[in-house]
């Protein structure tokens, strides 16, 4: 037969049951039953009051607690909640206290729980953020080394028109390079700009934006189709942390006089809005003084860039000894009999393999560590993983490496 499992409340019945035989002395029986003294006292006083049923486990939860919330503020609680639907916690307490600054309530975070336990919280949908950028910013301490580039704020022109103004500014001299209004913000529309202000002043060494479309994407190290152009290009993308528009102030402080002059009201067409724009450029550029160069004009500020827009896109370079690999659309590239995902704003783009063992290599984007490869499983490793390889020493990936032509793409 198969042992019987017995409980707690089982063995205390059978502990008293011996007990009240009177054959065993209570210091034998607690030797057998693996208890104390103590407990063995506790549980026959409980039987005396209250039979074999007092034998069960009782509940530890206190009967009184000091901080307790009473039913009517609870109540009250819920009613203001009700009154105001879209407010938190710490609004409600807020007055809560001033209807009844005498009584006691409970802190932010027990009205949160209350909330929570009527069901009238629902928990926030989880935002996917941009990859934060930990480089550290370039220095604008001569024309062409940083520029600027953000959208203002859309608004309507009379007729009903979307109007999103693309500006671009060169952070040292403050130079307004361009203010394009825009019916929409994709890559389609942005790059032909960019294209025409590059053709105009030559290309920067960096271009700091902030973290929304185009600039930027979820993608792997934040990459968007804008900021592989511009890496391709040799320029370098900087994203000011989210939430700080303070890292790209000066441009931002250009944005408040723009809609000033421009946008209060807005003109009665997109073309009209332009002329508006175009006129400002030139009023900004060549006759208002800024204050942060002395008084003078950014156009006295500004020259030209001395690396003019190539006729032809270059392709990325990479050392001999690096495997290349085009990546599809799709966002995959071929290894082996296999395929691996990487992004899909780098379809089309040509990436490179660097060996560090026989199954983990790191992949390159150009200048760009994209991540490690783990080649036996044909997989791109997460941040956590690669940490903890690094730290086993499993791995060590060089942060850099020097271009050198005549390796050719594994297709």
């Amino acid at each position: 037969m198969p042992w019987k499992e017995t409980c707690a409340v089982e063995q205390r019945m059978r502990f008293v049951v011996e007990w009240e035989r009177g054959e065993v002395a209570v210091a034998v029986l607690c030797r057998q039953y693996g208890i104390s003294r103590k407990t063995a006292y506790k549980w026959l006083k409980r039987f005396d009051e209250g039979s074999l049923a007092a034998l069960a486990d009782r509940r530890r939860a206190p009967v009184a607690h000091p901080n307790r919330v009473e039913p009517e503020v609870e109540r009250r609680i819920i009613e203001a909640r009700m009154a105001h639907p879209t407010w938190g916690p710490k609004k409600l307490r807020v007055v809560l206290e001033r209807g009844a600054p005498d009584d006691r309530w409970p802190a932010c975070s027990t009205i949160g729980e209350i909330l929570k336990r009527r069901g009238l919280v629902h928990p926030r949908r989880r935002r996917h953020r941009t990859p934060p950028y930990t480089e550290p910013f370039a220095a604008a301490d001569r024309p062409n080394a940083v520029w600027c580039a953000d959208f203002k704020g859309w608004f309507r022109t009379g007729d009903g028109s979307r109007c999103d103004p693309l500006t671009v500014t060169d952070a040292h001299s403050r130079y307004l390079l361009r203010c394009q209004g825009l019916r929409e913000t994709g890559f389609a529309s942005v790059q032909p700009v960019f294209e025409s202000v590059f053709r105009a002043h030559g290309l920067p060494w960096a271009i700091r934006t902030d973290n929304g479309a185009p600039f930027a994407s979820r993608s792997v190290l934040g990459l968007s189709h804008l900021s592989v152009w511009w890496l391709k290009l040799g320029i370098r993308p900087e994203r000011i942390e989210a939430g700080h528009p303070e890292q790209n102030g000066r441009h931002e402080r250009m944005h408040l006089t723009l809609k000033q002059e421009t946008a209060c009201p807005p003109a009665g067409t997109l073309v009209g809005q332009q002329r508006r724009f175009d006129r400002f450029v030139r009023e900004y550029n060549e006759q208002r003084p800024h204050e942060a160069l002395g008084m003078r004009t950014p156009s006295s500020r500004y020259e030209g860039s001395v690396r003019p827009y190539p006729r032809r896109v270059p392709e990325w370079e990479y050392p001999c000894g690096m495997s290349l690999r085009r990546v599809y659309d799709g966002g995959r590239f071929r290894w082996h009999c296999g395929q691996v995902f990487l992004s899909h704003v780098l379809d089309g783009e040509l990436v490179g393999l660097w060996s560090l063992d026989g199954r983990y290599h790191q992949v390159w984007l150009g200048p760009l560590a994209l991540g490690i490869l783990d080649g036996q499983e044909a997989r791109m490793l997460a941040d956590r993983e690669v940490r903890k390889l690094a730290s086993e020493g499993a791995i060590v990936c060089p942060s850099s490496f020097r271009c050198a032509p005549g390796a050719r793409a594994d297709e």
